[in-house]
C-alpha cells in the first residue's frame, strides 16, 4: 500500500495532547451525556473479570467523569439497550448504534469452518425456543452454566447460546453479577438497526474511522488493534474512511489523524486520576510507550514472585503524562495502596490526589499505603493523602 503525502506534520507533544482529548482526558467532559456519551466518543469500552477497586467498564467512565455512581454505570450501559456486548479489541460494551457495523464479524463467525466445542445436535435450536419462549436468561438458567471454572468443560446449552451470541442471534443484554444474561437480538436490538446489510468494506471503514477519532492520531497498526481487525483490513479502506495521513515526529511510521480534531488545538483541563490497565488510552502496549515513554504491562497473570509492579497495578495519569503507578486493594473502608511507584518527587500531590479520590468512590474513608519504589517518599505520600481526605 503505498501511503498519500502527509497533510500535516505534527510534533510528539501535539500528537500526545491529540490522543489525551480523544480519549476524553483533556478539557471539561460532557457531563449531560454522562457515561453513554463516554462509551459513544470512545466507541468500545473492554471488560474484564478483575474487580479491585471495581471492574474496568466503571473504571472508565470513572476516570472521565469523575465519581459517577457505580449504579449509574450499570445503569447507562444496559437500561433501555444503549449498549451490546461483542467481540471489538475484546469483549467489549459497544454503542448499541454500531450493531448494523459488526456485521463483517457476525458473518465470519457464521462461516467459521471449526470451533473448540462440539455442539449437540438439537441443543442450539432449543436455546433459542426457551429464550423466545422464557425471555432473558442467564446461561445457569438455560441449564448450561460451566460444570467447572474451566472454559473448556461448557454444557451443550452453554456453547449453544454463546455460538448465537457470536451469529448475532442473541444479545447480552446485561451482566448480572459478572454472568451475561442472554435474550433474542430481534428483541433487544431496536428494528431500524437489526441487520446485517453492510457489506465487509462498508462495516471496515466505519470502524476505521471511528478508531481514528477515539484514538486522535494513529498508525496503521494503532487504528488495527482499536477493533482488533487485520492489517490489510485497514489497508483496504483507510484511503475512503475520511481519516488524513500525517507525520509524527519520533515515530518513525505513517500515521493517519481524525480531520475534525486537527482543526482545534487541544487545551483544557487535565484529569488526574487512575487508569484501569484496560484504559482504551493505554491498552495498547506499543503505542503507550510511543507516546507516553511510558511501559506497561498487566502482572495479574503473571506468577506473583516474578511481579515488577504488582496485581494490578494502575497507572496515574496527571498533567497529561503517566506519572507513576498504584497496585490497590480494599480491605473494608480502607484503601490499601500495596505497591506505588513514582515518576520522581514531583508526582506525589498528583499520585495523593488520584488515590483519595478513587477512596471515596468506592467508599473507602481510609488510605494506607505499604510500599513505594522510593521509600523516602512514602511518609511525603502519606501525608499528602491526609490532608486532602482531611
Amino acid at each position: 500500500m503505498t501511503t498519500p503525502r502527509p497533510t500535516a506534520e505534527l510534533s510528539a507533544d501535539e500528537a500526545r495532547r491529540l490522543a489525551l482529548r480523544a480519549q476524553g482526558f483533556l478539557g471539561a467532559p460532557d457531563r449531560r451525556s454522562g457515561v453513554r456519551g463516554i462509551l459513544r466518543h470512545l466507541g468500545a469500552i473492554q471488560l474484564d473479570t478483575i474487580s479491585v477497586l471495581a471492574r474496568s467498564h466503571e473504571l472508565v467512565p470513572y476516570a472521565r467523569l469523575g465519581a459517577v455512581g457505580r449504579k449509574t454505570v450499570e445503569n447507562s450501559y444496559w437500561k433501555d439497550t444503549h449498549a451490546f456486548e461483542y467481540w471489538s479489541h475484546a469483549a467489549c460494551i459497544l454503542p448499541i448504534e454500531e450493531w448494523p457495523h459488526f456485521a463483517f464479524r457476525r458473518r465470519a463467525y457464521r462461516n467459521r469452518p471449526h470451533w473448540n466445542h462440539e455442539l449437540p445436535d438439537g441443543v442450539y435450536d432449543q436455546v433459542i425456543k426457551q429464550l423466545r419462549s422464557e425471555g432473558p436468561l442467564t446461561a445457569t438458567e438455560l441449564g448450561g452454566a460451566k460444570k467447572t471454572s474451566d472454559w473448556w468443560d461448557w454444557s451443550g446449552s452453554k456453547v449453544a447460546v454463546e455460538r448465537a451470541l457470536m451469529y448475532g442471534e442473541v444479545v447480552c443484554v446485561e451482566r448480572r453479577g459478572w454472568k451475561r444474561l442472554y435474550d433474542l437480538a430481534e428483541r433487544a436490538v431496536p428494528g431500524s438497526l437489526l441487520h446485517d446489510e453492510l457489506d465487509d468494506t462498508e462495516c471496515l471503514r466505519r470502524l476505521v474511522r471511528l478508531a481514528g477519532q477515539s484514538l486522535g492520531v494513529g498508525t496503521r497498526a494503532d487504528i488495527a488493534d482499536y477493533h482488533r481487525l487485520k492489517g490489510e483490513q485497514v489497508d483496504a479502506v483507510i484511503a475512503d474512511s475520511g481519516l488524513v495521513p500525517v507525520t509524527v515526529e519520533g515515530w518513525g511510521k505513517p500515521a493517519w489523524a481524525d480531520p475534525a480534531a486537527l482543526e482545534t488545538p487541544p487545551r483544557g483541563r487535565h484529569r488526574t486520576t487512575l487508569l484501569s490497565p484496560f484504559d482504551s488510552l493505554i491498552w495498547e502496549r506499543a503505542r503507550t510507550e510511543r507516546i507516553f515513554g511510558f511501559t506497561h504491562r498487566l502482572e495479574a497473570y503473571v506468577p506473583k514472585q516474578k511481579r515488577v509492579y504488582g496485581y494490578f497495578a494502575m497507572p496515574v495519569l496527571a498533567g497529561g503524562r503517566l506519572v507513576g503507578r498504584v497496585d490497590p486493594a480494599r480491605e473494608g473502608s480502607t484503601l490499601a495502596a500495596r505497591q506505588v511507584t513514582l515518576d520522581g518527587p514531583k508526582a506525589v500531590p498528583a499520585v495523593a490526589q488520584a488515590l483519595a479520590e478513587a477512596a471515596t468512590w468506592v467508599d473507602c474513608t481510609d488510605v494506607r499505603v505499604e510500599r513505594v519504589d522510593t521509600p523516602a517518599l512514602r511518609e511525603h505520600l502519606t501525608k499528602e493523602i491526609a490532608h486532602i481526605l482531611g
